[in-house]
């Protein structure tokens, strides 16, 4: 059976009837996909970052209409797979004004952070794609299970700091930047940068059994809701970093 930790992907996800003379899932398909989200991701990035630096005050419509947008777009594209060409866009496009605020935010306190970050991520993916596809990492049962827990795991714990900061209760070992908050962060991005191997794994079975030629935009939305928490994880690591040496 096959299994992931992006709540995006599931065993069922694949399982989609086709209709008569409809095309099917390629894995060159869901690649150009993907491509065409990062790259509107970048452009609402880029759009985000540039007004902010001209309207300071911005910072929080941007960084929560951006977020909650976002939410939303995901959720709808999640239960409804079959609107993924058009809801994976603006999904991306939301993503792309959070993303773009609150890297200006962080590159106004570390100057170069999010250069950084960007590099870490795409190397990450670059990497354990070439990984992936030679062999050297394979997407057996116990590493999705383990995969799995984690994320879950992971999951939870930033829950229960949500539900605590309503209370001003304030988890300085995942937030701050002692040793300990370090370590945390450094295995939620190898969590994070783990379920790309099992979203490379997802995709590849789809292609295999014949999914629906509209799965393509979906699996790019699944890549990239990963691709943008391993982003924000790496982005936070390097914060937490550089506040030790100031």
């Amino acid at each position: 059976m096959m299994r992931t930790s992006n709540p995006t992907l599931s065993p069922s996800t694949f399982g989609q009837p086709l209709a008569a003379g409809e095309q099917r899932m390629t894995i060159q398909g869901a690649v150009n996909k993907t491509a065409l989200l990062l790259a509107i991701v970048t452009l609402t990035a880029a759009f985000s970052w540039n007004w902010l630096a001209q309207n300071p005050a911005m910072a929080k419509p941007l960084v929560m209409g951006g977020a909650i947008g976002g939410f939303v777009m995901a959720l709808i594209t999640t239960f409804k797979k079959d609107w993924s060409a058009m809801t994976a866009p603006i999904y991306a496009l939301l993503q792309g004004l959070f993303i773009g605020a609150i890297s200006a935010i962080f590159e106004a306190q570390f100057d170069g952070i999010v250069l950084q970050a960007a590099m870490l991520t795409f190397g990450t993916l670059f990497a354990l794609l070439a990984a992936y596809r030679s062999g050297w990492i394979r997407a057996t049962e116990k590493f999705k299970l383990g995969v799995v827990a984690a994320t879950g795991g992971i999951a939870l714990m930033y829950l229960v700091t949500w539900v605590l900061g309503f209370f001003n209760v304030n988890v300085s070992f995942l937030t701050g930047s002692g040793p300990l908050s370090i370590g945390i962060s450094v295995i939620v991005v190898i969590v994070a940068a783990l379920n790309l191997v099992l979203d490379f794994d997802m995709i590849e079975q789809g292609a295999q059994v014949g999914a629906p030629k509209y799965l393509e935009w979906y699996a790019g939305f699944s890549l990239l809701v990963t691709l943008v928490w391993l982003y924000l994880e790496i982005l936070r690591l390097l914060a937490k970093l550089n506040s030790r040496r100031n």
